[in-house]
């Protein structure tokens, strides 16, 4: 890659910026000097020195998120505040994107990475990666509605009806002095507004939705809505389901 987007990548500041510093000299490759921006390196076999200090280039990003209401998954908007908007600026500089997408007012674990496999890994619907949410619903959930989670329901998308993939309803707490519920839900697709649709399908409201897990991928206890970090090495490793 070209070594003015790996030092821009890097945090060292814009293209622009990163001139600067090439013309000061400062910057070294193999312990030669460079002042060409356009200079091809190599991060994995290339030793890259700015001032002295060595620069630790990853060609990819990985965080988890747990996203609040009102943050839309996108990593751009003119209306809305975007789930990119909810990181640091040095985490935003090689431009990850959200895997998938929650709803406005969905919470819960969103992954967002610049690594265009692991996103096709996860998002494609060849692969049938489970995704786990907890819902409140207006309406009390049978186990009725269990059977015809499990059956898969008729949706319509887009003028056209398609049938669900068999989903796994679990019922928490079903409260009829109260008409309401408590429950879990584990969809292997990502359809439009597809937990809603399916509820709405057996008569239900959902109230309260947040994505709790997806594929073998936890959303960490410890953090607070709108809050992220980096994944470990471990976690990367079950998303890539090695």
């Amino acid at each position: 890659m070209r070594l003015d987007k790996l030092l821009a990548h890097s945090g060292l500041g814009t293209r622009k910026e990163v001139k600067k510093l090439l013309k000061k000299k400062i910057v070294e490759v193999n312990d030669e000097v460079i002042v060409d921006p356009k200079t091809h390196v190599d991060p994995e076999t290339d030793t890259i020195k700015v001032g002295g200090e060595s620069i630790d280039y990853q060609e990819f990003v990985y965080f988890m998120l747990n996203k609040p209401q009102g943050v839309i998954s996108a990593t751009e908007d003119l209306i809305h505040e975007t789930v990119l908007d909810l990181l640091e600026p040095q985490d935003s500089l090689q431009e990850p994107h959200p895997v998938g997408r929650l709803d406005i007012d969905t919470e819960g674990l969103l992954i967002l990475t610049n690594d265009g496999k692991l996103t096709h890994r996860l998002t494609s619907p060849k692969h049938h990666v489970d995704k786990r949410y907890y819902a409140e619903t207006d309406g009390v959930v049978t186990e009725e509605d269990v059977q015809t989670f499990k059956e898969g329901i008729i949706l319509v998308d887009d003028h056209e009806e398609f049938k669900t993939m068999p989903a796994e309803l679990i019922i928490l707490e079903a409260d009829a002095s109260t008409g309401t519920s408590k429950v879990e839900v584990v969809i292997r697709e990502g359809k439009f507004h597809q937990v809603k649709r399916m509820m709405k399908a057996v008569g239900k409201e959902v109230l309260y939705l947040k994505r709790l897990s997806m594929g073998e991928l936890k959303l960490d206890p410890k953090l607070e809505l709108g809050a992220y970090r980096p994944l470990s090495k471990d976690e990367i490793n079950v998303l890539r389901n090695k």
